[in-house]
């Protein structure tokens, strides 16, 4: 599972701002006890030293000792523990060095105890001295000062960790910015992203994603160019040897080649096409890296033209190709449109049969301007309109000796001008319409 950076940079700051907050409030806790009990050890000390100057008097003036302060208790016992002098309800004090008090608090029913613990005199003669008073009921005021210090200090680290996570989500917007235009670009588009957009601190991966781009950008224009350059070899050869196969057709001579020159006509034929839907996807390719700008089009003329190309083959196959041209423009590369309807038309005239029709038209519809080629063939099944759009894909019992790449290629332009492409049936539910539709 991805770690998310605003989650571990909230956790970092979260566990020492919440240990310095209970430090705070123990510090603040302390500070408010800390005055009253050195106070009060100042004052048992002071009682301590009396009753120590007191004890070579004799037990007798012991008994008789009254603390100066009146808010002081005593027990002075023997090294058996009893009660020579003093207060008996005063506990025992613990077996301590001779001469080193010893402080300790003691809760004594709802009442808080300071106490001061020291022995004296010889081994046979030791006295326990215990001194004892009672702090002002201030503890539990204490201790509401502490847990509304520390409530207070969770209420600001609170909203110290809400204004935290606010400004990582302002820090990180450039970087979710770099995601979306990185995700938002097509396979192909492979221009390097501007430098000035991001932060220092995201400019490396910046330039690194640049050179990679760069490193692609080059290997796919290579292949471009390979591909761009055969076809234009194959073409240039392959147009004359048609013309000099039509040429040896129509000789009286070659009437027993007949059949072997239509088979052959035909793969020459097939093989013509073929390299031109390379050159389209070649032209399709650099469009999409960006090598290809787009300007106004009048798609009426445009599909005009394409009609015009495919008379003499549609006369030849007995179709019926027309046109039903409104006026419609968009901005498009004119070149790559010209494509586009070339392989629609194209495959319109290879699926419909002799005495079938075809029809190119032009429009708008609630805004957007709109290409379509209709025909009456056997049409595309409903689940296989997405298939057909990619490349290498043929349906069974297609006619003919097809690469499979005329749809795919009519599917990258529409990407590239995003436009939108929408197969339905044609009109009576018969045959197929292919419309593309222009933003």
């Amino acid at each position: 599972m991805n770690s998310s950076i605003s989650r571990q940079l909230i956790l970092w700051l979260a566990v020492p701002l919440i240990l310095l907050a209970l430090a705070g409030a123990l510090v603040h806790h302390f500070n408010n006890l800390a005055p009253q009990v050195i106070s009060s050890d100042h004052r048992l000390r002071a009682a301590s030293a009396a009753i120590l100057a007191a004890m070579p008097q004799g037990d007798a003036a012991l008994a008789a000792f009254v603390p100066a302060d009146r808010s002081i208790r005593f027990a002075v016992r023997d090294g058996a523990h009893a009660l020579i002098a003093g207060d008996a309800g005063l506990p025992a004090a613990p077996a301590v060095a001779a001469g080193s008090p010893v402080f300790a608090t003691l809760q004594s029913g709802a009442h808080t105890l300071r106490l001061l613990s020291l022995r004296s005199g010889s081994a046979a003669a030791t006295r326990f001295v215990v001194v004892a008073e009672e702090l002002p009921a201030a503890e539990a005021a204490a201790r509401y000062g502490f847990m509304s210090t520390l409530l207070w200090d969770f209420v600001q680290l609170d909203l110290t960790l809400v204004l935290v996570w606010a400004g990582i989500q302002v820090g990180l917007r450039p970087l979710r910015r770099l995601r979306d235009e990185i995700a938002a670009r097509s396979p192909l588009d492979l221009r390097p992203l501007a430098d000035g957009s991001v932060p220092r601190e995201v400019a490396p991966l910046a330039a690194t994603l640049n050179r990679l781009f760069a490193l692609l950008r080059t290997t796919t224009q290579s292949q471009q160019r390979f591909i761009a350059d055969t076809a234009h070899q194959l073409r240039t050869p392959l147009t004359g040897m048609l013309a000099q196969l039509e040429l040896l057709r129509a000789d009286p001579a070659a009437a027993p080649l007949e059949a072997r020159l239509e088979m052959l006509h035909d793969g020459l034929r097939q093989l013509s096409r073929s390299t031109n839907q390379l050159l389209s996807l070649a032209r399709a390719d650099a469009a999409a890296s960006g090598a290809a700008g787009r300007q106004p089009a009048d798609l009426a003329e445009l599909a005009a033209q394409s009609v015009g190309k495919f008379i003499d083959r549609a006369l030849r196959d007995g179709i019926d190709l027309g046109a039903e041209l409104q006026p419609a423009s968009a901005v498009a590369n004119a070149a790559l449109l010209d494509d586009l309807l070339g392989n629609l038309i194209d495959n319109a005239l290879k699926y419909t049969p002799r005495g079938g029709h075809v029809t190119v038209g032009t429009g708008t519809a609630q805004g957007r301007a709109y290409i379509y080629v209709e025909d009456d063939g056997p049409g595309i099944p409903v689940a296989d309109r997405q298939r057909v759009l990619q490349r290498y894909v043929r349906l069974p019992n297609s006619p003919g000796h097809g690469t499979g790449l005329g749809l795919a290629i009519c599917d990258e332009i529409v990407r590239l001008h995003d436009a939108e492409l929408q197969i339905d049936a044609g009109s009576g539910a018969r045959g197929t319409r292919i419309r593309v539709l222009f933003t």
